[in-house]
């Protein structure tokens, strides 16, 4: 296979992109800026590559695959391995460079980078375990083989809210198939994936297998799936983006992968350990400044414990520390930009011109001298219902919307009653009860008394319009993978 282009350090040029072994600005010279939201500081300036380029990602691919594909397993599994060290090598420098672009705590980024990098080592071992099978024939002179091979060209689009992990969760089950990979990177968030790509030709990943392109999503987009060469696309992102993702991969009926938008609905019943409830819903609300398709958005409380509940979680709230994701401490980073900060304060002043009441925050954190206006205050709001917005529309803010409910019927009922079924969770000692939710909720993902259910090794997606297949785990290699059917009529005997 043809080496990475060495001739320039990869270490001097993250401000590229990769396509097929080469580092590459734009054609036209393009740029786009990159800024840390936390500062407004400019951290660096990507291309703003597009179609033109686009194709040029799909024809290194397209030339890269023959080769990558004829590999073994076990020579895949090697290389990824190789790639997992190297990220974890690399965890503190590539945590930084995210919490710089993206604003998460540091903390917070290096677990990501942990989480990211759990994808690549699992990936590398299911390389070595992509399984056909025999059937038993119906006459004695023919065999049937199961076959599962790796479906081509491959691309994904990633979102800026986790720029690690939604890279190497569809870029490793791709390689590990013996696919080839063009990753669009978000605009907002680019650093962190030319970081990866950079570790992935140190890695001694061929040129072409892996591309990684910044700019223009539409166009990129665009010129992917007109792209017959490209056979499975995989998608993160908000669900009208993906419909219209959907409608497109019909034109050659490319194989897509959808992970969209949620409304997480997260239940506390009377006879949950409050405790671990509080810790729960904090962990999984305030998150990356609420900004995760999985945190709670809907918090439904039983009234036997809701008062109390209420309150301490008002105090735990309270204690969370704002600040720049770079100093120690902090919990709560700031919004990625400043509609994400209008829409939370739509949301709770529509709420509360509804009625609601908040009871901790609900505003900006005032400016601090070299930070951005871009911070705003953990909250928790109470007395809300379904006509308010913050009840029906992702908020990706640092904001708690409590609900007040009497009976496991009418909890249930609540937290289905959306189009949307990424995840849900949910806290009860009650054993039966534990079985009887888990198995109502129409959720791809339920957390039971556990609000970080995610793991490299478990599938993750969701039901309804929030999309389409499973990442992670053994599920992860089906979107890259064809089954074919091999009847073998044998010979006969002399």
């Amino acid at each position: 296979m043809a080496p990475i282009d060495s001739a320039t350090s990869p270490r001097a040029v993250q401000d590229r992109a990769l396509i097929g072994g080469r580092w590459r600005m734009a054609l036209d010279g393009r740029v786009i800026e990159v800024r840390n939201p936390a500062t407004d500081e400019l951290v660096a300036r990507v291309p703003r590559l597009g179609a033109t380029e686009a194709t040029q990602a799909v024809d290194a691919a397209s030339a890269a695959f023959p080769t990558w594909r004829a590999l073994t397993g076990a020579e895949r599994s090697r290389i990824l391995r190789r790639f997992f060290d190297l990220i974890m090598r690399d965890e503190m420098r590539l945590a930084r460079l995210m919490t710089i672009e993206e604003g998460k705590p540091l903390s917070e980024a290096r677990g990501e980078i942990a989480y990211a990098a759990g994808f690549v080592e699992w990936s590398a071992e299911e390389a070595k375990r992509v399984y056909g099978e025999t059937i038993p024939a119906s006459s004695r002179d023919k065999r049937i083989l199961i076959m599962r091979q790796p479906v081509g060209v491959t691309a994904a689009i990633t979102p800026w809210n986790f720029p690690a992990a939604m890279v190497t969760r569809k870029l490793a089950p791709a390689l590990a198939t013996g696919c080839t990979m063009i990753v669009k990177a978000a605009s907002a968030t680019p650093l962190t994936a030319l970081a990866l790509a950079e570790l992935a030709v140190e890695a001694g990943i061929p040129a072409g297998v892996v591309n990684v392109l910044t700019g223009d999503a539409r166009e990129i987009s665009d010129a992917l799936l007109s792209d017959s060469r490209v056979r499975a696309i995989s998608f993160t992102g908000s669900t009208e983006v993906g419909k219209t993702l959907m409608a497109k991969a019909a034109r050659h009926v490319t194989k897509i992968e959808l992970e969209l938008g949620g409304h997480a609905p997260l239940l506390v019943f009377d006879d949950a350990n409050l405790d671990v409830a509080v810790a729960g819903t904090v962990a999984t609300k305030f998150r990356n400044a609420g900004q995760t398709c999985i945190c709670a958005n809907r918090i439904y409380v039983q009234s036997g414990i809701y008062d109390r509940f209420a309150e301490a979680l008002s105090v735990a709230v309270r204690s969370l520390r704002v600040g720049d994701g770079l100093d120690e401490g902090v919990q709560i980073g700031p919004l990625i930009d400043d509609a994400g900060m209008a829409k939370v304060e739509e949301h709770i002043a529509d709420a509360v011109g509804k009625g609601a009441r908040v009871r901790v925050g609900g505003h900006r954190v005032p400016p601090q001298p070299s930070l951005a206006d871009r911070f705003f205050a953990p909250t928790v709001i109470e007395g809300t219902t379904t006509e308010m917005r913050i009840n029906s529309e992702e908020t990706f803010g640092p904001v708690a919307p409590l609900v007040r409910f009497e009976s496991e019927a009418d909890a249930v009922a609540m937290a289905n009653d959306t189009p949307y079924g990424l995840a849900a969770y949910f806290f009860t000692r009650d054993a039966s009860r534990l079985m009887r939710v888990a198995e109502a909720l129409e959720y791809g993902i339920v957390g039971a008394n556990d609000a970080l259910p995610s793991i490299p090794q478990a599938p993750f997606g969701g039901m309804k319009e929030s999309g389409l297949g499973r990442e992670g785990g053994k599920y992860a290699m089906d979107l890259f993978l064809e089954t074919k059917y091999v009847s073998w009529a044998l010979e006969p005997t002399e």
